[in-house]
């Protein structure tokens, strides 16, 4: 019984917790709030230059931690900077809520590199203290949103690689732990470019 009441009140403290006001992302007011998104992300979120990422099927809660990040500079980006300027939390949320809804697009992996990419998603480099990819980002690219790990399975591989070397250099600095920046310190170029290749090919299911 006391373990129940302890459950009980560790909930409830929770949900007190919360700030008033905050709902779940609204889709539908998403998808208004997402025209300004579109020069970039495309209207359901799959971007056509590779150098901007592909939002459809991302997990909502990865994509509003992103929105926030920017708006309090932890992420650094001048375009969004700007996106982001006049968007309160909700904003996010719903946005968030729509681009998760959506499907994204398939990608195709350099076959010359996917065989590297794929070992080293799934098994890591032993040697350079590397773990497998799959360990956050799952078995087939679908991520943890419980973890806040995005879905890689047919993000482009361009837009990958280049935030594997913002981390590399310390550019990008919003990953908890620094874990993303631990991790890409180990890598060489040609490792980037091979698990890049792989993860745009990888089909989240």
């Amino acid at each position: 019984m006391n373990y129940v009441r302890s459950s009980l009140f560790a909930v409830l403290s929770l949900v007190l917790a919360l700030p008033l006001g905050v709902q779940a992302g609204d889709p539908v007011r998403g998808q208004e709030l997402s025209e300004a998104c579109t020069a970039c992300h495309g209207s359901d979120g799959n971007s056509v230059n590779p150098e901007w990422p592909k939002l459809a099927g991302q997990h909502a809660s990865y994509l509003h931690k992103q929105l926030m990040d920017y708006k309090s500079g932890r992420r650094e980006n001048a375009l969004m900077a700007g996106q982001v300027a006049d968007l309160d939390e909700q904003d996010m949320r719903d946005l968030a809520a729509y681009f998760a809804q959506q499907e994204v697009s398939p990608g195709t992996a350099d076959e010359t590199l996917a065989e590297r990419g794929e070992r080293i998603y799934r098994g890591g480099i032993p040697a350079a203290g590397v773990a497998a990819c799959m360990a956050c980002h799952g078995a087939n690219g679908n991520g943890n949103p419980a973890a806040m790990f995005p879905a890689m399975g047919g993000q482009h591989a361009q837009y990958n690689s280049d935030q594997l070397e913002y981390f590399r250099s310390g550019q990008r600095a919003n990953d908890n732990g620094r874990m993303m920046r631990n991790i890409a310190a180990r890598l060489s170029d040609d490792d980037i470019e091979a698990v890049t290749q792989y993860m745009q090919g990888l089909r989240a299911e």
